[in-house]
Order: C-alpha cells, then structure tokens, then sequence
C-alpha cells in the first residue's frame, strides 16, 4: 500500500506543472462559462415566455439568417482569394514578404469603427470604389459582406499558412518527379494535407465575421444583421427586449460551431516526419 502510495505522489510530483498550468487555464474557461452562463440561465430563469416570443419573431430568424449568410459570402471570398495567398508566404521567401504579413494583421489590431469608416471612403456612394460601380454597398447586403471579410480575413489566411508550411516541401518534389505539374501537386498533396488548418481558419473566419458589429453598422445598418438588431432593441427597449435575441444567438452558433469542431476533430493529423 505504501508503495502504492508513494508512486502515486510521485506521479502527482512529476505532473504538478501540467495540474498548475490546467488550474490557471481553468480561471479562464470559467470566466466565459460564467459570463455567457449567466446570460443564458437569467433569461431562462425570469423571463423564459420571453424567449418563448423570440423563437416566434421571424425578424430575428431573418436577422440570423442573413448574419450566417453573409458571414459564409465573406468567409467564401476569402478562402478563394486568401489560400493562394497564404501557400506563397509558406513556400517563398521575398523581399517585402514580412509587410506583407503585417499587412494582412491590421485588420485585427484596427478598431472597427475605423475599420468601417475606411471601408465607407472606399465602398460608399461617392467612395473610391462605390462611385465607380452599379453594386450598392451602403445599407446593402454587400456592404455586410466586405465589412465582415475585412475582419475576418486574417484569420483564415494565417490558419492556411500555418498549414501549408507544416507540409513538407519534399512531399510535392516526389509529385513532381512522379509527373504531376505544380498545380497538381498543390491540389493532390498540399491541399489535402492542410485541409484541417484550411477548416480550421474557415470556421474562426466564419465566427468573427457573425460576431463583426463595428464596421457593418457603419457602412451597413440595414439590412440589420444579428448584432445590430441587438443593438437597435437594446436603444429602444432595453435589456428586456435585446437579450433573448443575444442568447438565441448564443445557442444558435455554438450549436453550429460544436458540430463543426466535431467534423475537424476527426479529420486526420498529418504530422512530419
């Protein structure tokens, strides 16, 4: 029994940083469980009818719909623009190369107001691009889609860079030399191999664009997406009307983002060797 004993001690010794590391990690789990928990619960607890009369409200389903729609446009852009991109800053180093990734880490250190303001000079009626095109942006479902990809952008970009370059380089050479062309070897073997990090960036591009209000309220008030329309009821109403919506919200995405972590989570771990 004492040995028993003594070897469990010493395991409890040999893992005491993992147990104080998991300790401090858990101050901040229960910091967003307590915050978004008390949300839910109070909502559910004093006013459920309330929530029973959001379910009903088909302003709000239409407001989440086209919050997940948009995001979805906006995360669409930005794969198809942002991979390509993002396999060039993994495979080749160049001149410019490090302004060029601080570039695309602006958009999260700019406030988004700003962000919305600038985006409004370039995409509003009299802006550098909205005056020169028939697409209206301003109070436009188009609007909420650039203001959304601005945001999001980085995250999907640096995710799918991060994948590409913990793709060896070797494994595309050995396409090549089996006759595979450089494209075939980036959508046989690259691709397939980053896919994980490419779902990855996808998902948390998806999620900050649903979670964007700064910039879009800015140059695109109406349609009202999700976070406006918390905000507008919040001005007129108060708490009583706004927060329904924001737990609904809350449910609805961790609903979705749950089942998407499940389907990335058993996708397979391609590691080098």
């Amino acid at each position: 029994m004492n040995s028993k004993i003594m070897n469990h001690l010493e395991k409890i010794k040999n893992e005491k940083l993992f147990i104080i590391f998991t300790a401090l990690g858990f101050v901040l789990i229960a910091f967003i469980l307590i915050t978004l928990g008390n949300l839910v619960l109070t909502q559910f607890m004093t006013d459920f009818e309330g929530f029973l009369n959001t379910l009903r409200d088909d302003s709000v389903w239409r407001s989440i719909g086209l919050t997940l729609y948009t995001s979805f446009l906006a995360t669409l852009i930005a794969f198809f623009f942002g991979v390509p991109l993002a396999y060039v800053l993994a495979r080749k180093d160049f001149y410019g190369k490090g302004l060029i990734e601080s570039i695309i880490d602006v958009p999260v250190i700019v406030p988004h107001t700003v962000a919305g303001i600038a985006l409004l000079t370039v995409f509003g009626r009299h802006g550098l691009i909205g005056s020169t095109t028939s697409i209206s942006f301003v109070d436009a479902v188009p609007g909420i889609v650039v203001a959304m990809l601005f945001v999001s952008l980085p995250f999907l970009i640096n995710s799918a860079r991060e994948g590409f370059q913990n793709v060896d380089p070797r494994l595309e050479n050995i396409a090549r030399t089996l006759g595979a062309s450089r494209w075939g070897a980036f959508y046989r073997v690259s691709l397939p191999l980053a896919s994980r990090n490419l779902l990855v960036g996808s998902i948390m591009g998806w999620a900050r664009g649903i979670s964007e209000f700064g910039a879009v309220v800015i140059i695109a008030y109406y349609p009202m997406i999700t976070p406006t329309l918390i905000y507008e009821r919040f001005l007129s109403t108060g708490l009583k009307a706004s927060r329904p919506i924001a737990v609904l919200l809350i449910l609805v995405c961790l609903t979705i983002f749950l089942l998407l972590r499940l389907i990335s989570r058993n996708w397979r771990r391609y590691d080098k060797d």
